[in-house]
């Protein structure tokens, strides 16, 4: 038995923003938070989102007191702020961090103490109630969180989440027109996050034929489109590909998790703020070579849905080509291929591996299990550029 979970509401596709203000009107909100990168507000993109609540005379207020990879104190900064104010409904635009902050700042809004006392590793308070309604509009084709039930927030040295199924999106608008204007650089490392999570939630413990689905389409869509996306920015199919593969991916990976490229990359982006979807890219085939042996069988699977056929291969020589599959698309959008092309020193793999084996509800959903030696072997051999082996 499996339970599946999704968003209440979702729009899809070019130009599915136009649905903004008969949403809004069903939640009989007036005074609105809509929460963005500030780089949007200040491009304009945000205007799109905006100027039709205004002009039907809703009261709004934009905070972009955010940031990427967002550390604990913005997100308790955002939920101050929200409850100070007589705020109806939130509305999220943005990559992942915007609408991760959204979520927070919707639920906890309405309850007390601070959000580190709802954290996962640490907290020690539950989410009680629903929160303000809230809408999610993402402007980057790879976090999913539109779709997800959770918050990200960096710490010291790793991250941690704030998860309950209070925190999913009331609605989720998914228009490929508003990445358009997305850069080469965030198209990559945001694309190939979706395609890890795709790509996890297929080998991950807890697939099922549901999940399976999702996550294949996602590979398909997501592997076909994106170097295009990446080096062709306007290409309006390309951009309608890689939006519905990443929110397939996220349907896919919030009901089936996600594992040890996740696990790994969360200290990577803690400790050196290193972009999540730079993190996932960086690990993901060294992640997919060193648990081979546990998932030859999808990994065919994976390596078929990218485009790169197998028919004549056996599980085994399928599954080393689908890690050379990755490697190449990675290097294809020209993300580092290691952890020195990031700037990290050997020193760090020690502290690196001591954070990663405390994502424990993370790696349960590995189809291998990574104890502490095998992680930082994994961490080596992202260093060194060599896929590894048991």
């Amino acid at each position: 038995m499996h339970k599946l979970t999704f968003t209440p509401a979702s729009y899809t596709g070019w130009g599915c923003l136009s649905q903004l203000l008969l949403e809004v009107k069903k939640f009989n909100a007036y005074n609105i938070l809509i929460v963005t990168d500030p780089l949007l507000k200040e491009i304009g993109l945000t205007d799109y989102v905006e100027k039709p609540l205004i002009e039907e005379g809703y009261k709004t207020t934009i905070y972009t007191d955010i940031a990427p990879e967002p550390p604990l104190a913005i997100g308790e900064k955002l939920v101050d702020f929200t409850r100070k104010h007589p705020f109806d409904l939130v509305i999220g635009v943005g990559g992942g961090s915007a609408l991760d902050l959204a979520k927070l700042a919707a639920v906890l809004a309405t309850h007390d103490g601070k959000v580190a006392d709802y954290l996962n590793l640490t907290g020690t308070k539950t989410v009680e109630n629903k929160g303000l309604p809230k809408i999610l509009i993402p402007t980057t084709s790879g976090t999913g969180s539109e779709v997800t039930n959770i918050s990200v927030l960096s710490l010291d040295t790793t991250k941690d989440v704030v998860a309950h199924d209070y925190l999913l999106a009331d609605v989720a608008i998914v228009d490929p027109a508003l990445t358009i204007s997305l850069p080469a650089k965030v198209t990559a490392a945001t694309g190939v996050d979706a395609l890890t999570h795709a790509i996890e939630a297929y080998v991950s413990v807890n697939a099922n034929a549901v999940t399976d689905a999702l996550a294949l389409q996602a590979i398909r869509l997501i592997s076909q489109s994106i170097r295009t996306a990446v080096h062709n920015g306007q290409d309006k199919q390309a951009r309608t590909d890689m939006s519905y593969g990443s929110y397939l991916a996220g349907l896919a990976f919030f009901n089936a998790g996600v594992a040890g490229v996740h696990a790994l990359a969360y200290p990577l982006g803690g400790q050196f703020h290193i972009a999540h979807g730079d993190s996932n890219a960086v690990l993901l085939p060294y992640v997919m070579g060193y648990i081979r042996q546990s998932c030859e069988k999808r990994m065919k699977d994976i390596v078929d849905a990218m485009g790169v056929s197998s028919i004549y291969l056996s599980q085994q020589e399928a599954s080393y080509k689908c890690v050379e599959a990755l490697q190449q698309l990675i290097k294809d959008v020209q993300i580092p291929s290691t952890l020195q092309g990031f700037s990290i020193p050997a020193s760090a793999l020690e502290q690196l591996t001591e954070d990663a084996t405390k994502q424990t509800r993370i790696l349960a959903r590995s189809p291998m299990p990574l104890e502490r030696d095998d992680i930082y072997q994994i961490y080596l051999a992202a260093f060194d550029g060599e896929v590894r082996e048991p």
